[in-house]
C-alpha cells in the first residue's frame, strides 16, 4: 500500500468508495469527500457508476437518452445588492450605473422589451436575476422603488413577472435572493419556478474575515437553508445547487450535497440541482484564487448523482465546461440549464452561450438528444395542485407538451392574461357536510393523496423524536404551587414547567388555585356565546399533518360553498339569536383574490348586524399574497369590507421545532405573531388558541403561554385563549404513527390550570371546548380555572372530521348545563364579551333546541 499523498485520500480508501458507489450502496459525508477527489482513471470508473444512475432515472421519467435545456432570456432587473461577495462581477454600485446612463432598476418597458424579443426567437423562459434586498442599503435604490410606488424590490419583481406573463407569454422563473416564507407566497403566484443557489454550507465562509461570503448577510448558509426549506413548505418548483472552488474543503463540499438531499426526501420540492464551478473574475477580491478544475467539476457532478439518486435533475452551465461536454454528460447531469439565444449571462458575462445547434451536437456526440424543456420541470407539471397556481396553469400549458410536459418547441409565447380561475364561488361537493358528518360520517378516514401531500413520513418521523423527548423537572412543586398562589406572574420558567408536569394531589392543589384565580379575576358566570360557524371550503393543498379537514378538489368528502350559501347560513343564524358568525376555511387554489372580501362583505349585506369573526392569520397571509397587497394594508381593506374580528387559529404550538413537524406549509410562528399584531394595531380583536397533545412536550406549552402574554402586554388586543385538545383518531400524523393519540385528562387539567396561571392578568377569559371534550369532560376544565365555554357552533365541520364524538350544536340549554355541572351560572356574551341585546337574547331563546330542523340549508 501507497502512503496517501497530503490531504489526499489513500488508495484504499478511493477504492472501497468506488466499489460501493458501483454496488450503489449509500455513501456517507467521508466516503463522498474522498470520492470528490477521484481523478483520471478514478474519476472515469466514478463517472460510469454515476451516469448508470443517471440513465436509471431518465428511463424511469420516460425520456431516456434526453438531454434538457431551457431557452431563455436573462432579465437583470437590478445589479445593485445588499450582499458583497468577494467573486462577484454582476453587483456593481448606484455611481457607476448613473455614469454608464443606466437606472437603479430596469424600467418596465426595458424589462417587457427583452421579454418581447426573446419570445420573438422562441424562447419560453424569463429568467430574472437581481441583487439581495438592494433598497437595505442603498438609499438610492429605496428612492427608486417609493418613487414607482413599490414597497420593496420584491414587490417590483412581482408586477414586473405579471407583466411579462400578460404581455409576452414567458415564463417567469425569479431568482431574488433570499426570500421569507411570506416572500414565498407573494411570489409563487406569478412565477411557475423559483430559485436561489446554496452555493455552500461552510459557514466559516461567512463569518471569517477574508472568507469570499464575509460581509454579505444573506450568504449565512443557515439563512439559505431555511429558504429552501420553506420553499419545500409552500409546494414551490425550486432550483438550487453548489458552488465549487470557491474555499471549501471536500467534506464541506459532501455536506453540502448532503443538505440538498434532505431537503429533497422532506418536501419534493427541489427540480434541479446545478453544479457550478468557480471561475475568478478581474476586478474582484478572488481574482487571484484559481478556477475550479473540470475534473474537479465533473467530480462532484458524478457525486451529486450517487447522493442525490436517480430521480434528481442535475445540471451544468455549459458555458463553463470550456469544450469539455463530454466529460461532464458522462459525469451524470442530465440538464444544460438556460442558453439564451438574446441575452448574455450576465453573472459570468465573459463565457457566451454555445449556439443551441452546437450543444445539440456536442451533446448527440455523448448519445443524447438534447430537448427543450420549461422553467418548470415535467414532473412539476404532472403533479398540478398544489405546485403550479391556478393562474399560471394556461400559461404553462399553452407551451408544454401534454404528453411529455416538456416544451412544445414550436410553440411561440403569445401574452396571456394573468387572471384568476373562471369558477370562483361555485358550489360544488358536499356541501351539507356540516350535517352529515353527524350522521353519515367520512367518506373514508384519510385523503387520496396521503403519501404525497404531507412530505416524507420517514424523514418526519426523524425530525419528530427528539422534540418528544420528555424533559426532566428538577424544580420543587410545592413550592412553584406557593409562588402561584403569591404572585403567578413571578413564576420562574422552571417553576411554571414543575406545575405543567404536576399530577395526582399536586395538579387538584394546581386545579383548586387556578379556579379561585378565576373566581378573584372574572367572577362565577359561565359565558357563551351564540353563534354559528361556517367553513365555507375544505379543499386545501396546505399539508397540515394534523388536520382531517382538508380535501383535494376530486376527494368524495371535498365542498365549496357559494357566496350565497355563506349569506344563507349567516342569515339564518341571525334569525336563530346568533350573534356572530365565525368563517374559516381551506386554502382553496381555485378561489378568487378577493375571496375573503367577498365573504365578509357577502354576510354584512345581507345580515348587517352580524359580528363577523373571520380568517385565521394563514387566510390573512393567503389573502395578502393573492393580492400582493402588504399584511396591514389586507387587514385595512377587509376591515373596511365588513370583518370585525379575526379567530386566533393557525397557532397550534408556536414554536418551529414542533411546527414543521404539524404542519408542511402553514406560516411560521413569526408570521402569526405579525399577522395579531398587525390586526391588534388596526383595532381588529382577535382569539388565541394552542393545539396540544401531539407531538410537543410541556417545555413548548409554557414557550406557547410565554409569547401569548408577551403579545398581549404590547397589544391587549386578545379577548381569550381557547385549549383545543387535539384530536387525533383521523389525524394524518397520527395515521401514520407519529403523534400520540392526543392530551390525557391531566394534560388538559394542567394546561387548563396553567393558562389562568400563566396569562393572568393579561388574558382573563379562557375557554374550553365541548366539540372536543365532550360535556364532562368541558365541566372538569371549568372547575380547572376557565370561565368560557365557546358557542353553540350550529355547525362544525373540523373536530368532526377529526374524529370528535361530540356533535356540532349544543343548544343554550345544553350549554347551561356543562355550567350546571361545574356549580356555576351561565351567561351570554358578544365576540367582544360584551352584553348582548335583548332582542338577542329573545330571539336565540325562542329558537332554542329546534335549530337542527333547520339544516341543511336547501341549495
Amino acid at each position: 500500500m501507497t502512503d496517501a499523498q497530503p490531504g489526499r485520500p489513500t488508495e484504499n480508501a478511493m477504492r472501497r468508495a468506488l466499489k460501493r458507489a458501483r454496488d450503489g450502496v449509500a455513501l456517507d459525508t467521508a466516503e463522498a469527500a474522498v470520492l470528490l477527489q477521484a481523478r483520471g482513471e478514478q474519476l472515469r470508473d466514478l463517472s460510469a457508476s454515476a451516469a448508470r444512475v443517471r440513465d436509471a432515472g431518465l428511463e424511469a421519467s420516460g425520456r431516456p437518452g434526453v438531454i434538457t435545456y431551457s431557452k431563455k432570456v436573462f432579465i437583470p432587473l437590478t445589479r445593485l445588492c445588499r450582499d458583497r461577495c468577494h467573486y462577484c462581477t454582476f453587483v456593481t454600485v448606484p455611481g457607476k450605473l448613473r455614469r454608464e446612463g443606466h437606472g437603479m432598476y430596469l424600467s418596465p418597458d426595458e424589462v417587457v422589451e427583452v421579454a418581447r424579443q426573446g419570445a420573438a426567437l422562441g424562447c419560453k423562459e424569463a429568467l430574472f436575476t437581481l441583487g439581495d434586498r438592494p433598497e437595505d442599503r442603498w438609499p438610492e435604490a429605496r428612492e427608486w422603488l417609493d418613487a414607482h410606488g413599490y414597497d420593496d424590490t420584491l414587490a417590483y419583481v412581482r408586477a414586473m413577472a405579471i407583466r411579462v406573463l400578460e404581455e409576452t407569454g414567458l415564463l417567469p422563473h425569479l431568482n431574488p435572493g433570499v426570500m421569507s416564507w411570506t416572500d414565498l407566497q407573494r411570489l409563487k403566484p406569478v412565477a411557475p419556478s423559483l430559485g436561489m443557489m446554496l452555493e455552500t454550507t461552510a459557514t466559516r465562509l461567512w463569518s471569517e474575515p477574508g472568507g469570499p461570503h464575509h460581509g454579505s448577510p444573506d450568504k449565512e448558509p443557515a439563512v439559505r437553508l431555511r429558504v429552501l426549506e420553506d420553499a419545500g413548505r409552500s409546494n414551490v418548483p425550486f432550483t438550487t445547487g453548489v458552488l465549487i472552488g470557491i474555499g471549501e474543503s471536500y467534506e464541506e463540499r459532501a455536506d453540502a450535497l448532503f443538505q440538498l438531499r434532505r431537503i429533497q426526501r422532506q418536501y419534493q420540492s427541489i427540480q434541479e440541482v446545478i453544479v457550478q464551478n468557480f471561475r475568478a473574475k478581474p476586478d474582484t477580491a478572488m481574482r487571484a484564487m484559481p478556477d475550479a478544475e473540470l475534473e474537479e467539476l465533473a467530480a462532484c457532478i458524478a457525486v451529486a448523482r450517487h447522493i442525490l439518486g436517480p430521480a434528481a435533475r442535475i445540471q451544468a452551465p455549459p458555458n463553463l465546461v470550456d469544450s469539455e461536454y463530454a466529460l461532464i454528460v458522462g459525469a451524470g447531469i442530465d440538464d444544460w440549464g438556460g442558453v439564451s439565444p438574446l441575452t448574455p449571462d450576465h453573472v459570468n458575462p465573459e463565457r457566451p452561450w454555445p449556439h443551441i445547434d452546437q450543444l445539440a451536437e456536442r451533446t448527440r456526440e455523448s448519445g443524447f438528444e438534447l430537448r427543450e424543456r420549461l422553467t418548470v420541470y415535467p414532473e412539476f407539471i404532472a403533479r398540478g395542485e398544489p405546485w403550479l397556481d391556478p393562474r399560471l396553469l394556461p400559461h404553462v400549458r399553452a407551451l408544454a407538451d401534454p404528453a411529455t410536459g416538456l416544451a412544445r418547441e414550436d410553440a411561440l409565447p403569445k401574452g396571456l392574461p394573468w387572471q384568476e380561475p373562471d369558477e370562483g364561488f361555485t358550489a360544488s361537493g358536499r356541501t351539507d357536510l356540516h350535517r352529515t358528518i353527524d350522521t353519515e360520517g367520512r367518506t373514508g378516514d384519510r385523503r387520496a393523496d396521503f403519501d404525497a401531500v404531507y412530505g416524507d413520513w420517514e424523514a418526519l418521523r426523524e425530525q419528530a423524536a427528539p422534540g418528544m423527548v420528555p424533559q426532566r423537572i428538577d424544580s420543587d412543586v410545592r413550592e412553584a404551587l406557593a409562588q402561584a398562589a403569591d404572585d403567578p406572574t413571578r413564576l420562574s420558567d422552571d417553576q411554571a414547567l414543575a406545575l405543567l408536569h404536576a399530577d395526582g394531589p399536586a395538579l387538584d392543589a394546581l386545579c383548586s388555585l387556578a379556579d379561585d384565580l378565576r373566581r378573584a379575576t372574572v367572577g362565577d358566570e359561565v359565558t357563551y356565546i351564540v353563534t354559528r360557524n361556517i367553513n365555507f371550503t375544505n379543499v386545501c393543498y396546505t399539508g397540515c399533518r394534523f388536520c382531517a379537514f382538508a380535501q383535494r378538489r376530486t376527494d368524495a368528502d371535498a365542498y365549496t360553498l357559494s357566496l350565497d350559501q355563506v349569506a344563507d347560513r349567516a342569515a339564518q343564524a341571525w334569525e336563530v339569536g346568533a350573534t356572530e358568525v365565525c368563517m374559516q376555511g381551506g386554502i382553496h387554489p381555485d378561489l378568487p383574490g378577493t375571496a375573503y372580501f367577498d365573504i365578509a362583505r357577502a354576510v354584512k349585506e345581507r345580515v348587517p348586524g352580524m359580528h363577523v369573526h373571520a380568517f385565521s392569520p394563514m387566510e390573512v397571509v393567503n389573502g395578502a399574497s393573492r393580492t400582493g397587497l402588504s399584511i396591514r394594508d389586507w387587514l385595512t381593506a377587509a376591515k373596511e369590507a365588513g370583518l370585525d374580528s379575526i379567530p386566533g387559529t393557525a397557532a397550534e404550538i408556536l414554536d418551529d421545532e414542533v411546527r414543521w413537524v404539524l404542519t408542511k406549509g402553514k406560516l411560521p410562528a413569526a408570521d402569526w405573531i405579525e399577522v395579531v399584531k398587525t390586526a391588534h394595531e388596526l383595532g381588529l380583536r382577535s382569539s388565541s388558541t394552542m393545539m396540544y397533545g401531539h407531538v410537543d412536550q410541556p417545555r413548548h406549552w409554557l414557550s406557547h403561554f410565554r409569547t401569548l402574554a408577551a403579545i398581549q402586554q404590547e397589544t391587549g388586543g386578545f379577548t381569550e385563549f381557547v385549549t383545543l385538545p387535539f384530536i387525533h383518531t383521523n389525524a394524518p400524523v397520527y395515521l401514520a404513527g407519529i403523534a400520540r393519540p392526543g392530551p390525557t385528562t391531566r394534560d388538559n387539567r394542567a394546561v387548563t390550570a396553567m393558562a389562568r396561571v400563566l396569562l393572568h392578568p393579561h388574558i382573563t377569559n379562557i375557554q374550553t371546548s365541548w366539540v372536543k371534550l365532550g360535556a364532562e369532560g368541558a365541566a372538569e376544565m371549568l372547575r380547572s380555572g376557565a370561565n368560557d365555554l365557546g358557542g353553540t357552533l350550529m355547525e362544525e365541520t373540523i373536530s368532526r372530521m377529526a374524529g370528535s364524538r361530540y356533535g356540532s350544536y349544543r343548544s343554550i340549554e345544553d350549554l347551561r348545563a356543562i355550567a350546571t355541572l361545574a356549580g356555576r351560572p351561565a351567561k351570554p356574551r358578544t365576540t367582544l364579551y360584551g352584553e348582548v341585546p335583548a332582542e338577542r337574547i329573545a330571539a336565540a331563546e325562542a329558537s332554542d333546541g329546534h335549530l337542527p330542523e333547520l339544516l341543511p340549508l336547501a341549495d
